[in-house]
């Protein structure tokens, strides 16, 4: 049975996150009915991420097992007719030589963006595509602070009370945060990410950039090992999944 590695892009804001769920409108719902569209078939597909509701995604990857080998730009091209009219796109389609390869298993490296549209006046070409947040924001305090979290760390302090995750402890690599003309960006990367670290992380660093916490505040807030120490939650509307990456391919940002 051919697997297939497809790199997603999408719009999270029609949907209830991207894993399906009975009656409610997800990501991962629409293409399983644009694959039974394409070719016949009901399957579940497997994904390297489930992002929540609101969160979009740049590069987002899935697997899925067909039953026919099909060329992989046929099974991209047919898939985006049958996504049309909804804001999913399939950027790529692959075949996959290793029947063990895992969208989700095999991953190395997840890595995501925060985008802060940081000026007086509200977005009209992205709303609901960024977090908009009036006040300036000092982004080069953001980026000192945000070095307290890389590395190894206990971060129940920016896990979600909901979160499923068998230990809070997890491995940052990257924390960055830059200016980009009227945005403020943030970077995250690690194997894997606790249940809205990064919404937790960039809500703290938020306020390290608008001057209400120091650097110190936030080394403190993880120290502290309680979601009480935590900092507002930054909402969905910023949060995209950029790149997935996987053993023998470069770590990337997009």
């Amino acid at each position: 049975m051919p697997r297939y590695k497809l790199t997603v892009e999408y719009d999270g804001r029609p949907y209830r996150g991207f894993q399906a769920q009975a009656g409610l409108a997800s990501v991962q719902g629409a293409i399983e009915a644009a694959v039974k569209g394409f070719c016949g078939q009901d399957l579940r597909l497997q994904a390297a991420g489930r992002t929540d509701t609101g969160v979009h995604a740049t590069g987002q990857v899935v697997h899925v097992d067909l039953d026919k080998a099909w060329k992989p730009e046929v099974v991209r091209d047919a898939l985006n007719a049958h996504l049309v009219p909804q804001p999913i796109a399939i950027l790529s389609a692959e075949l996959v030589d290793d029947p063990r390869w895992h969208a989700r298993f095999s991953a190395t490296e997840r890595r995501y963006i925060y985008r802060i549209l940081n000026r007086t006046a509200p977005p009209a070409l992205d709303w609901g595509r960024v977090w908009h947040v009036k006040k300036p924001l000092d982004a080069g305090a953001m980026h000192l602070a945000a070095q307290a979290l890389v590395g190894h760390h206990d971060f129940t302090t920016f896990r979600d009370l909901q979160c499923q995750a068998k230990s809070p402890m997890k491995t940052l690599d990257v924390a960055s945060v830059r200016r980009e003309g009227d945005e403020v960006v943030l970077e995250f990367a690690s194997r894997s990410f606790l249940h809205r670290q990064v919404r937790s992380m960039t809500g703290t660093l938020a306020e390290v950039g608008l001057g209400r916490w120091s650097a110190a505040d936030v080394a403190d807030a993880l120290a502290a090992r309680d979601r009480r120490a935590c900092g507002p939650v930054a909402p969905a509307t910023g949060l995209y999944l950029v790149g997935v990456s996987y053993e023998g391919e470069p770590n990337r940002a997009k």
